[in-house]
């Protein structure tokens, strides 16, 4: 009688408090450039990632040429991604000293590096680290192959892991979350840093990290203050299993926050990766019916979303492929022709 009771209460005590999941948000070593696309030159290095890789030409409109619409690929490569300055600190100077750069780190291989320059000038002022586009949470499944080509894979799913789970910024699943934690590096700098995290309706919601105002690797942790911990406490609700597609969260970016009375110019940052603790929206079992195998409604719903966020994602690379052509390309002016002596 004493060992069942004693299982029974290690039984709830279990049900009250492990039930959360850990999962890794992004990866920044997955996303080094591993690829090279549209650069023929010799001794061209990789500048692309190739498991990240996104064609938007075929959202471009037929006014551009097939060969035009060729070199119309980017990707995650941490080279690509940006640095946004606050309005008052856009100046032309501030934005040519921002940007990202692949870093190589003794402890953990390749990191993100960012450099941005805020004005030296006592006011606050804020940046936003985002990648390169809004991180897709639809996109099946593909194989790259060495220039870029993007073909899907032979097992296409709609229902299984998108291309850009596991690390490449998009967990499924997610229910409440419980802790998010951010693996950075500091130069004693006295800034600021939030994590912005998107869901499903597209809603960011930046977390405030704490301040990187130490040396070396280390761990910045957000804890929900809204977590309830014992499930007797919780607002309990039964939701229609299907055709209800899964909620995810995936990563918008960071902000780093410099404050007026702080120094300004130059801060220089390395991030390793973003993980986050949650609870399972859905759990995973083994049912009887197949459902979508019978219906096909996620399968209907995906690929509508998948269209739309390619849409979304392919007219603004439009727009920079375009102001991209139309960039001057001359670092000086042509030489006067030498005219002959009389």
């Amino acid at each position: 009688m004493k060992r069942i009771f004693i299982l029974v209460t290690v039984a709830l005590f279990t049900a009250g408090a492990v039930f959360a999941d850990e999962a890794v948000l992004i990866d920044f070593a997955k996303l080094a450039a591993d690829i090279t696309v549209n650069d023929d030159s010799e001794g061209a290095k990789p500048n692309e990632n190739r498991r990240t890789m996104m064609d938007y030409g075929t959202v471009a409109g037929g006014s551009f040429t097939t060969e035009q619409k060729q070199v119309m690929k980017t990707s995650l490569a941490i080279a690509n991604w940006e640095v946004d300055l606050a309005s008052s600190s856009r100046t032309v100077g501030n934005v040519a000293r921002s940007y990202t750069s692949e870093a190589p780190s003794k402890q953990y291989g390749t990191v993100l590096g960012v450099r941005v320059h805020f004005p030296v000038e006592p006011f606050n002022s804020w940046a936003i680290i985002r990648p390169p586009f809004d991180i897709p949470a639809y996109e099946a499944q593909a194989e790259v192959d060495d220039d870029g080509n993007i073909q899907p894979a032979a097992d296409n799913d709609f229902t299984g892991p998108s291309r850009f789970e596991d690390g490449y910024g998009v967990v499924k699943n997610i229910g409440v979350i419980k802790s998010v934690a951010v693996d950075v590096y500091g130069l004693n700098f006295p800034h600021g840093l939030s994590t912005i995290l998107v869901d499903p309706q597209g809603n960011k919601k930046s977390i405030f990290m704490g301040y990187v105002n130490f040396d070396g690797w280390g761990e910045l942790r957000w804890e929900n203050p809204q977590y309830v911990q014992n499930v007797r406490n919780r607002d309990l609700r039964i939701y229609p299993l299907y055709p209800e597609a899964t909620p995810f969260v995936k990563f918008g970016g960071f902000v780093v926050q410099r404050d007026a009375a702080k120094e300004g110019g130059d801060f220089i940052g390395y991030f390793r990766d973003v993980k986050i603790i949650y609870d399972k929206a859905v759990l995973d079992t083994d049912r009887d019916i197949d459902d979508e195998s019978l219906w096909g409604i996620i399968r209907d719903r995906e690929t509508a979303k998948k269209v739309y966020e390619m849409e979304q994602f392919g007219h603004n690379q439009v727009l920079r492929y375009l102001e991209n052509q139309k960039q001057a390309t001359e670092n000086s002016f042509t030489p006067a022709p030498a005219t002959e002596e009389q």
